[in-house]
């Protein structure tokens, strides 16, 4: 089974994401339900490992905090862009709990996450971005933001992979202090 750790966005935040769909040619839209922020990719786990990764992650302790959606971006490789995004300002209680979640897979004998963590929220995935189209398409939509919101859980995804695109479960939320 696929998993990843992530922060579930409250509705309001969802549909404002929702009101950045269109106007991108070769772009494949994250359906509203799977946005979220990524916290830890974990990849295939054989059936019985969530168990596992469950108690770990249940161990965490950290403060809910006050999150926002301040800019857009993409990722690229050799040009192409292949993912358009909503950022998050600097967040030292995000750091602090994306290194907890780090921490509890790793002891649990997870490979450590080598790529630098930049907490955003992927809105589409693009078959053939050019940075000048998604440049211009970004232009458009300068000033973007949304929140703030709190953040009271992160939550334990499964990903199904299918012809329609991902759909993610939640397996297990884990609450944050008030």
């Amino acid at each position: 089974m696929r998993l990843f750790v992530g922060i579930p966005l409250p509705d309001d935040v969802r549909a404002r994401l929702g009101e950045l769909k269109g106007g991108l040619q070769g772009a494949r839209w994250v359906k509203p339900e799977n946005l979220h922020l990524s916290l830890r990719f974990i990849g295939e786990v054989p059936g019985g490992g969530e168990t596992d990764i469950d108690e770990a992650l249940a161990t965490i302790e950290a403060p809910g905090f006050p999150l926002a959606l301040s800019e857009l971006g993409f990722f690229d490789r050799r040009g192409r862009v292949h993912a358009v995004w909503a950022g998050v300002g600097m967040s030292e209680p995000l750091m602090r709990l994306r290194a907890k979640v780090e921490h509890a897979l790793v002891h649990l004998g997870h490979e450590p996450e080598h790529r630098k963590f930049k907490p955003h929220v992927t809105l589409a995935r693009m078959k053939r971005g050019s940075a000048s189209e998604v440049g211009h398409y970004l232009e458009a939509l300068n000033g973007f933001s949304a929140g703030p919101f709190d953040v009271g859980c992160f939550t334990l995804y499964r990903s199904h992979l299918g012809q329609g695109g991902a759909h993610y479960e939640a397996l297990a939320d884990y609450e944050l202090e008030s």
